[in-house]
Order: structure tokens, then C-alpha cells, then sequence
């Protein structure tokens, strides 16, 4: 009981860790300081994250990184929206 409260708060505090960047980049309206590179990379990695959660047949683990990729994806849409066009 203990080990699966601790999963699931992890999984809850990553799954959102990129929350509070999506929500300055919407209010600013701006992705200056913000690297794509970093939101595909970790895009990458939550994925390959689910699929071994899926191995694995852990539910934990294959919830918290769906969300994770849901807001990570939510950023990389925020940073094509806010991006300079040249």
C-alpha cells in the first residue's frame, strides 16, 4: 500500500510538472525562453515510458505518462502557436 501510494504520487507530480511552463507561455504569449528541443525530447522519452508500462501491465505507468504526453504535446502546440514567424 505504501509503494503504490508512492508511485502514484509521482506519477501525479511528473504528469504535471510541465504545467506551470504551459500556463507562463499562454499568459506571456511568448516561447522566448523556451526550448523545443527539450518538449521533443521528453515527448520521446514519455512515450517509450507507456510502452513499457504497457510491457509491464502497470497502470500506473502507462496513466502517468499518457497524461504527461498530453500536456507535453500541449506545449509543443503552445510553442508553434507563440513561435516569431520570420
Amino acid at each position: 500500500m505504501l509503494w503504490f501510494f508512492v508511485g502514484s504520487t509521482a506519477a501525479l507530480l511528473t504528469s504535471f510538472g510541465f504545467v506551470p511552463q504551459l500556463l507562463k507561455m499562454r499568459r506571456t504569449k511568448s516561447v522566448r525562453d523556451v526550448s523545443l528541443l527539450t518538449f521533443v525530447q521528453f515527448s520521446l522519452g514519455i512515450s517509450l515510458w507507456a510502452i513499457y508500462g504497457l510491457h509491464l501491465k502497470d497502470p500506473i505507468i502507462v496513466a502517468a505518462n499518457l497524461v504527461s504526453l498530453s500536456v507535453v504535446l500541449a506545449g509543443i502546440a503552445l510553442y508553434i502557436r507563440y513561435s516569431p514567424r520570420s
